[in-house]
């Protein structure tokens, strides 16, 4: 028996006015058919709101934490990184921090939460902390900082990678602190960096805000700390030596 309430809520969540309007004129036998064109419909946007929120992530490419070698780092708390993964940390507004060296697998891991909360109907921004604040000190005008600054305060969780590697200015450190500011206790932001925040000062020299900035992020926020040797130096160390030995093999 298919239920004609329910019908009518799924044409509502649609936004199907113009089927709402004649809904006293769907008799039952076209009740079945009607229901069968609401699944395809609702299917269809599903998939392709998942493919926006996909392309707009711009994850990249990267290691699923199925394949992460959780052995290789000297020093890491799996269940933490599986506890973000479970994304209840968006309830709260909680900043994940992850501080490390090269190579230990920061982005991967932010990469992978970024996926999950995708997948579970959350908008995500993947962006490297040197191509958003160059992009934003780039902006022509206040009409263009405005869009930009409001593209990265919206979405749901928004990932900056590799805070740390570069020095930046005091515009780009004033521009940091006003996404920060703007995202304060409403939505949860991800930083990788391998810097410790006593550090922040190199990144940012000189600049007044810094204090505000770290007291931001910190205020709500849970740091997973990895220590250990680079996993891409392994892997192509490893690579390396495959190649020596096949080359012998066809030597010989």
């Amino acid at each position: 028996m298919i239920d004609q309430t329910q019908l009518k809520q799924q044409a509502s969540e649609l936004k199907l006015h113009g089927l709402l309007e004649h809904w006293h004129e769907i008799n039952d036998e076209q009740t079945s058919v009607l229901a069968k064109w609401l699944a395809w419909e609702q299917t269809t946007r599903k998939q392709r709101s998942l493919e926006r929120r996909l392309n707009s992530a711009k994850l990249g490419r990267f290691k699923p934490l199925t394949e992460f070698d959780w052995q290789w780092p000297k020093k890491i708390d799996q269940p933490c990184v599986h506890q973000w993964m479970q994304l209840d940390f968006l309830l709260d507004n909680i900043n994940p921090i992850i501080i490390g060296s090269n190579g230990v697998g920061k982005s991967t891991i932010a990469q992978n939460i970024g996926y999950q909360a995708v997948m579970q109907g959350h908008t995500v921004i993947f962006t490297s902390a040197a191509t958003m604040l160059n992009e934003l000190a780039s902006q022509d005008g206040d009409n263009a900082l405005r869009r930009r600054l409001a593209h990265y305060t919206k979405p749901t969780l928004l990932v900056i990678d590799e805070v740390g590697y570069l020095s930046y200015s005091n515009r780009h450190a004033d521009l940091l602190f006003e996404i920060i500011n703007r995202r304060y206790e409403k939505n949860s932001t991800i930083i990788t960096t391998n810097r410790p925040f006593s550090e922040w000062n190199d990144v940012f020299p000189n600049a007044a805000c810094v204090v505000s900035l770290i007291d931001r992020l910190i205020h709500h926020s849970e740091v997973l700390a990895i220590e250990g040797d680079s996993y891409r130096m392994k892997e192509a160390t490893e690579q390396a030596e495959k190649r020596r030995t096949a080359k012998k093999g066809k030597a010989k």
